[in-house]
């Protein structure tokens, strides 16, 4: 943060309190000459009490003040002692950098002739007027004036490298309380990247969450998306902070976050070969840094590692920036952002050796020494120890008389004889794209260990499925670091997956590493455990990058590891290789499919941007049916650039007539083939592992993930006799693990794994795992009903299960909503397949169970989708009370959905087969379910006449819960019928009833009535009253659809008594849930918000 940042959050803060510098001077005492040279960056950023009197006369509240606060005080630390302000590069060295910037830099950029070439390099904070945030300037008039024709209405901007702040446009962004804030954070620092609700709540309470900790996080999601997106419609999806899994992503790029920014010139400037411009990149990046990450939120989630990890990301990039510095004889860039570091780090021995060479190289040795005699005194004192290598070899340097581009010991480089030194990586892949993410965590490991005091050996192990792209990732970072590693770089392809018996063994790869050293052959020991210790000696003091490329275990890596620090170890696995992060401290990467935009940028590389661009839904498509794996992707581009005059909708076809297998995917080498790549990890596995790999492909969900208890039941074993194979299949990357104890295959997978199965286990084999499947999900989703439906609800009759069918206990309600919640795809897809499968006496059960849930939680084309199956299972099974069942629940469903003709045709049937079989409570129920659809057609004197018949028919049994059920609808019915005092009378006529019986269903839409009943004769506190008595009995059972009807009137009428903030909040919380079910009276709730 620099003076000027200060300043212009002055300029701002004032502007937005309405009053001129004038006005501000006389409120505060401060001369106006004085605000003004602070406004414009030209005096320091002032002292504690002038600080005080201009917050106070501005009126701050704690945020604000905090900000400015921060920003006083590291404006006054960077410009003390006469030091040139970040951002502000010395005369004689800002004419070199602002030439290559204004040609290549801001050509890379496409900014070319956007912005004036600076006589300083202002990124972080650029010269004159109208900006407020750390980005480059981007405007149409060379004055500056006008907007960028980059910076279109609604353009959001974020920074998490020092405070964490917001813009909209040029307007800052309100956002929120400390806690909001610091959530806010944490989205910013994961970059695009999905957060989960878990790491929310983890990040903002650690151990000890409250028990609404999800809830409050949602609840700032909420007023995160109002910020950002002011002019969002009520109910619409964000487009910035949208769902992703089980959490939320902020959609930032390069231009909307300074650290993704920073980011893309960092990986710029490694890439670039010319020493000059890979400093003016670095300088160009470094102008982001404003501070610590995250700046200003609450220090106890500041202190978490994600922002420890910024914080090292960047202090590894000053480290690298200034080594380029030094080499090019530039020094004078690096200086104020060296002292940055060194106050944010004082006891970093490698940045004050860096700080001290920069001074020297400045021909200021006298201010070096005394540099090195200070940190040499705060070194004993906290920590009581003598400068260590790198900085007494600085100190040498200066006392030499060097002029700093080299330490005075510099590590011993390479001395193989006459032989050059080894460079055996492969080719970079001209058309790599996308993995910024994974390679920002990669170079994070690296940096953060070449920080410590005691450096260590770097491993970094990259797994993932077959065809993911491990090697392409690996093989682009070793390019990009070869050149921090000027002793040679090391290759071997393990072939730790391929043809059987191909596999490299480790004193093979051993031998070929030391001939490259220039160990001659007659020397290289034949124990395997000799030759390692031969090659360690050989690697022992040099900086070597060593690449292990398709390592089968840790067995084959282990003794090609060096056993000193300062090399680098990058291993490519399709396992995890957990044991070498247990005993080698190595740092594990899961790679994940590419993005939707990395995969349509990996086709435009390969077969042109313009063919991409011409035919974008042909992209979408084979974008999502090659499932995003780069393998797929690479086939399908590699098909496409051989057959240039194929449109790419014809290869789109193509891929759709394969219908989800591999044929499509099947190249001309068994490296592009995905069934011989896939094949290659299969026959890797146990035999329990391989036939449980063959088995997941029968489950009826396709990409749904699945539980153990399910996986279990394919495999006929107890849940603790599959983690074993299960944990070997994740191991190998032949499953993916979304959640804990829940697995899926990868689309591609399920392919090779069907094929499998078809050609392994047998017809009867097969059956039997889908029978045990059925009886499964069966047991469970109907222990899961008794705990949510009432007593009084229809008992059903289950097959007897078969043997090997593991239990999934579930103790209570919340345990089963949780259970369904989790399986409900799983248990639609189990539906569907009992019917086609011809298991009739699952599908009836099943669907009946699974109904019962997806009514209470409005999701009801789901429901009318499953009983329909359970009434064509009911008809051939003859079974006539569960046809009338059925078509009730049909009828129901169809009423929902507006579907009234439906509606009228199953229930009528229903009651004519109740009727039939004498049930006099089934023939009550439906009639009032028949009632309920006659009010939904405005009939509403012919629904009351129902209801009263259903309640001679409850009555005449002495159903008193669905009596009660009934006097409650003849209520509502009244309400329609415009009766609010013969409606209230009705309503409690039936909670006396409900009092005795206990039924909390039924109660809170008794409440629910009698709130709307007082609504309607004015009586707003007591409505309000009863609408909060029914949100808590709806919560309690798990009723969401209702709770947001509720929601919606409570909101109604705290509006009429004037109270519209508590509205507001009332009718939002029903908007978050209608939104998260998709629901359509969604529309309706946000236009009262609008």
């Amino acid at each position: 943060m620099t003076g000027l940042s200060f300043g212009r959050r002055l300029r701002t803060l004032r502007r937005s309190a309405g009053m001129t510098i004038e006005e501000l001077s006389e409120a505060s005492g401060v001369s106006g000459r004085a605000i003004s040279d602070m406004e414009r960056g030209r005096s320091h950023a002032p002292q504690a009490r002038t600080l005080a009197a201009l917050a106070d006369a501005l009126r701050l509240g704690d945020g604000d003040r905090a900000v400015l606060v921060e920003l006083a005080r590291s404006g006054r630390l960077e410009n003390r002692g006469g030091r040139p302000r970040v951002g502000e590069l010395p005369r004689g060295v800002s004419g070199f950098v602002g030439r290559l910037r204004e040609s290549e830099v801001l050509r890379r950029h496409g900014l070319a002739g956007s912005v004036d070439p600076p006589a300083q390099v202002m990124v972080g904070e650029r010269a004159g007027e109208g900006r407020a945030f750390p980005w480059p300037s981007l405007r149409n008039g060379r004055d500056g004036s006008g907007p960028s024709e980059h910076v279109h209405q609604g353009t959001n901007r974020f920074t998490v490298l020092g405070p964490v702040r917001g813009w909209r446009n040029d307007t800052e962004l309100d956002l929120g309380p400390p806690q909001q804030r610091a959530l806010f954070a944490v989205l910013l620092a994961h970059a695009g990247r999905p957060v989960s609700l878990s790491e929310m709540v983890d990040a903002l309470w650690a151990d000890a969450p409250p028990a609404s900790a999800v809830n409050i996080v949602q609840r700032y999601i909420g007023r995160l998306r109002r910020v950002m997106q002011p002019d969002r419609p009520e109910g619409s999806r964000g487009r910035l902070l949208v769902r992703a899994g089980r959490g939320y992503r902020l959609a930032t790029d390069a231009a909307s976050l300074d650290l993704l920014c920073f980011r893309e010139l960092v990986a710029q400037a490694e890439g670039e070969k010319q020493p000059e411009l890979k400093l003016a990149l670095f300088v160009e990046a470094l102008h982001l840094w404003q501070g610590p990450a995250a700046a200003g939120i609450a220090a106890e989630v500041r202190s978490r590692p994600l922002f420890a990890a910024l914080d090292r990301e960047v202090l590894r990039t000053v480290r690298h920036a200034t080594d380029v510095a030094l080499a090019v004889h530039v020094p004078e860039p690096m200086e104020p952002l060296l002292r940055r570091a060194a106050d944010a780090h004082p006891l970093d021995e490698s940045v004050l050796a860096r700080l001290m060479l920069v001074l020297a190289a400045s021909g200021r040795q006298a201010e070096a020494l005394s540099a090195f005699q200070s940190v040499r005194i705060r070194l004993a004192e906290e920590l009581g120890v003598e400068p260590g290598p790198e900085l007494a070899a600085a100190h040498t340097s200066v006392l030499r008389g060097h002029d700093g581009a080299a330490p005075a010991e510099p590590l011993r480089r390479w001395s193989g004889r006459d032989r050059p030194a080894p460079a055996q990586l492969p080719a970079d892949l001209p058309t790599f794209t996308g993995r910024r993410a994974a390679i920002a965590e990669l170079l994070g490991v690296l940096t953060a260990a070449e920080s410590t005091a005691f450096p260590s050996l770097v491993i970094h192990v990259i797994s993932g499925m077959a065809g993911i792209g491990k090697t392409t990732l690996a093989v682009h970072l070793a390019h990009q670091l070869a050149v921090r590693f000027p002793d040679g770089q090391l290759y071997a392809n393990l072939r730790g997956f391929g043809p059987i018996g191909s596999t490299v063994a480790p004193g093979d790869a051993l031998r070929n590493f030391l001939d490259a050293l220039g160990v001659p052959a007659a020397r290289v020991p034949a124990d395997l455990h000799e030759a390692a210790a031969l090659y360690r000696s050989h690697l022992a003091g040099r900086r070597m990058l060593i690449l292990l490329d398709n390592a089968r275990n840790a067995e084959q890596v282990i003794p090609l590891l060096p056993g000193t620090p300062g090399s680098l170890v990058l291993v490519t696995s399709r396992n995890d290789l957990g044991e070498l992060v247990a005993t080698q401290g190595a740092h594990p990467l899961t790679l994940d499919l590419l993005s939707a935009e990395d995969a349509r940028d990996m086709l435009a590389r390969r077969v042109g941007a313009d063919r991409v661009a011409a035919e974008p839904e042909a992209v979408d498509e084979i974008v999502a049916r090659s499932a995003r794996l780069p393998l797929a992707l690479a086939t399908v581009a590699a098909q496409a650039a051989v057959n240039r005059a194929f449109p790419l909708s014809a290869i789109a076809n193509e891929l759709r007539r394969a219908r989800g297998s591999l044929e499509a995917f099947a190249g001309p080498a068994a490296a592009t083939d995905a069934r011989a790549a896939f094949s290659w990890s299969y026959h890797a596995l146990s035999d329990d592992a391989a036939r449980l790999f063959r088995l997941l492909a029968l489950h009826p969900g396709g990409g749904t993930d699945v539980g153990v208890g399910a996986i279990a039941a394919l495999a006929g074993r107890p849940v603790g006799g599959v983690q074993v194979a299960l944990a070997g299949l994740h191991r190998a990357n032949l499953v993916l693990q979304p959640a804990p104890g829940r697995y899926v295959l990868h689309d591609l997978l399920h392919a090779y794994a069907a094929e499998l199965a078809e050609v392994t286990e047998s017809e009867e084999d097969r059956r039997a795992a889908l029978h045990r499947l059925l009886d499964y999900y069966l047991q469970t989703c109907h222990t899961a009903y008794r705990l949510l439906a009432p007593p009084r609800r229809y008992e059903l009759t289950l097959p007897t299960p078969l043997s090997g069918v593991p239990e999934t206990p579930l103790d209570s309600a919340a345990a089963a909503v949780a259970w369904l919640a989790g399986e409900r795809p799983a248990l639609l897809a189990a539906v569907e397949a009992a019917r086609r499968a011809g298991f009739d006496a699952h599908a009836l059960p099943l669907a009946l169970s699974v109904g019962e849930f997806l009514d209470r939680q409005g999701r009801w084309q789901e429901w009318f989708d499953t009983q329909s199956a359970a009434l064509a299972a009911a008809e051939r099974l003859g079974d006539r009370a569960a046809q009338a069942l059925s078509h009730r629940l049909v009828g129901i469903a169809a009423s929902r959905l507006d579907r009234h003709d439906e509606a009228h045709a199953h229930l009528n049937r229903a009651i004519e087969v109740y009727a039939e079989l004498g049930d006099q409570v089934s023939k009550a129920t439906t009639l009032r379910n028949l009632s309920y659809e006659l009010n939904r057609c405005g009939r509403h004197e012919e629904s009351r006449a129902l209801k009263r018949q259903a309640l001679e028919l409850y009555r005449s049994v002495g159903d008193r819960v669905g009596e009660a059920n009934c006097l409650n609808e003849i209520g509502w019915t009244c309400l329609l019928l415009g009766d609010a005092a013969g409606g209230l009378a009705r309503a409690e006529e039936a909670l006396d009833l409900l009092n005795v019986s206990g039924d909390a269903r039924s109660e809170a839409a008794t409440r629910d009535t009698i709130g709307l009943a007082l609504h309607r004769l004015g009586l707003h506190q007591e409505s309000i009253v009863a609408y909060q008595e029914a949100i808590r009995l709806r919560r309690e059972t798990g009723d969401r659809y209702p709770e947001a009807v509720s929601l919606n009137r409570l909101g109604d009428v705290q509006h009429a008594s004037g109270d519209l903030l508590a509205a507001r909040h009332a009718w939002r919380s029903a908007l978050e849930i209608l939104t998260d079910l998709e629901h359509p009276d969604a529309e309706a709730v946000g236009a009262k918000l609008s």
